[in-house]
């Protein structure tokens, strides 16, 4: 009887070890499925917005040119 302990011990451990496993893994799968209904959701927002993906918005590091009107210097009271 004294052999068949340590055998007991070491399958119990087993045991343990790959149900935890199994529990970390539901949930690691669990965390993906509400990453995705988020993402979900957040694309949902933004098409409502009027956003369309792959398309970037028009940004210039150049000055907006203003119209020849208000160009002009401000006179001086």
């Amino acid at each position: 009887m004294a052999r068949e302990k340590p055998t007991d011990d070491i399958e119990k451990f087993l045991a343990e070890q790959k149900s935890m496993d199994d529990r970390k893994q539901a949930m690691i799968d669990d965390l993906l499925r509400q990453r995705e209904d988020a993402m979900k959701a957040f694309d949902g927002k933004l098409g409502k917005l009027g956003y369309k993906p792959g398309t970037k918005p028009k940004k210039s590091h150049h000055k907006q040119q203003l119209p020849a009107d208000s160009a002009k210097p401000m006179p001086k009271a």
